[in-house]
């Protein structure tokens, strides 16, 4: 019986949310049951531990999932404008 973590970050925080599912529960249930739609509300991937995954992934005990949303500036564009100094 997998445990799972859902943290959803927010601009002015996040939210965090545990999960006690049946073995063999897969990304798409843990979604389910936390009435999370992907790619609604803003949420446009899920990954675990860093690492996008597909709805079909199955869960195991202690999984984290991410709620992914949009890049809000280009990071290689923020990079290049600290490096010439612009902030």
């Amino acid at each position: 019986m997998p445990r799972v973590e859902i943290v959803n970050a927010l601009p002015d925080g996040y939210q965090r949310q545990i999960l006690d599912l049946a073995d063999g529960a897969s990304v798409g249930d843990a979604l389910a049951a936390a009435h999370v739609q992907v790619p609604a509300q803003g949420i446009v991937a899920v990954a675990i531990y860093g690492v996008v995954v597909q709805p079909t992934r199955l869960l195991e005990d202690g999984d984290r999932l991410e709620l992914l949303r949009p890049l809000l500036a280009d990071p290689k564009e923020n990079r290049r404008r600290r490096a010439r100094g612009g902030q």
